[in-house]
């Protein structure tokens, strides 16, 4: 590992850097929000307001970032464990916390090889928490948009194999994407790049999942807060997503509903579709 004032391996050279930081902590920031919301340290009291906001309109919100959270988990457990996947592109990583993909999948197969991407600066400079792998395996961290694919899948394949099946997870990242971007075609190019065999696994927010009242509560609570809009998408705009797969049972559902863990049922309701499909 570099030491402090190193920068982490593709980091794009400012990760463990110091100086000022690289983004205003008076104004909220979803990674940081989202922190938050996951019981993290690293969000500042603008944050807590506006998630506070949020909660207003939508009390459902925490349940739902804790849901998305342990879909991750699952979902890493049943890839390496079920299906056998050595290898990830984990795109929008988001703030390291507990539970990071390398970190489930290495707990069960050692050699298991991950690449994060996230452009978020806030991301980049935790991004060497994001590097602790284990000896037999590796992981590494790409500054990249998720728009720009042609950079994400030239920098993976310096670590990762695209002859063997991969798994490419999206979780809670394109409703950050308007239509005018092609979210669709975006997947389409990543899963044109790994082999048959491959997995794709996602979360998105649901426009048939909140009511309009509730949608426009939050988009004004975002608007008055200087952030990114989201665009919520039904459960048919989701499923498109997975064109090319077929969809690992019990297919496109809420969250939680993914192959939940025994004794964790809770009467609340996540506003996030998601599914995981296989390449054909």
């Amino acid at each position: 590992m570099p030491s402090d004032d190193e920068a982490a391996p593709g980091s794009g050279g400012t990760a463990g850097k110091t100086g000022p930081l690289p983004f205003d902590t008076s104004k909220a920031h979803q990674a940081r929000m989202y922190d938050y919301l996951l019981g993290g340290k690293d969000n500042y009291e603008a944050d807590r307001a506006a998630i506070k906001a949020v909660l207003d309109v939508y009390p459902d919100m925490a349940f739902t970032a804790r849901a998305n959270r342990a879909f991750l988990g699952r979902v890493i457990r049943y890839l390496t464990a079920e299906a056998g996947i050595r290898q990830f592109l984990d795109i929008g990583t988001g703030i390291p916390t507990a539970g990071n993909t390398h970190q489930v999948a290495q707990a069960i197969a050692p050699e298991t090889r991950v690449v994060y991407v996230d452009y978020d600066p806030i991301v980049l400079a935790h991004a060497r928490a994001l590097l602790t792998s284990g000896e037999e395996g590796a992981t590494e961290y790409i500054d990249a948009d998720l728009r720009d694919t042609g950079t994400i899948l030239t920098q993976a394949r310096q670590l990762l194999d695209f002859a063997k099946p991969a798994a490419v997870t999206l979780i809670s990242i394109l409703h950050a994407l308007p239509d005018a971007d092609d979210p669709h075609a975006i997947v389409a190019r990543l899963m044109d790049a790994v082999p048959a065999g491959s997995y794709l696994a996602l979360s998105h927010m649901g426009s048939d999942l909140l009511t309009a009242d509730t949608q426009q509560g939050i988009k004004n609570v975002i608007s008055s807060s200087g952030q990114q809009q989201y665009f919520y998408r039904t459960r048919e705009q989701v499923a498109r997503f997975f064109e090319g797969t077929d969809l690992v049972e019990p297919g496109l559902v809420r969250v939680e509903e993914w192959r939940p863990d025994p004794g964790t049922g809770d009467t609340s309701k996540s506003s996030l579709w998601c599914a995981v499909g296989r390449k054909r």
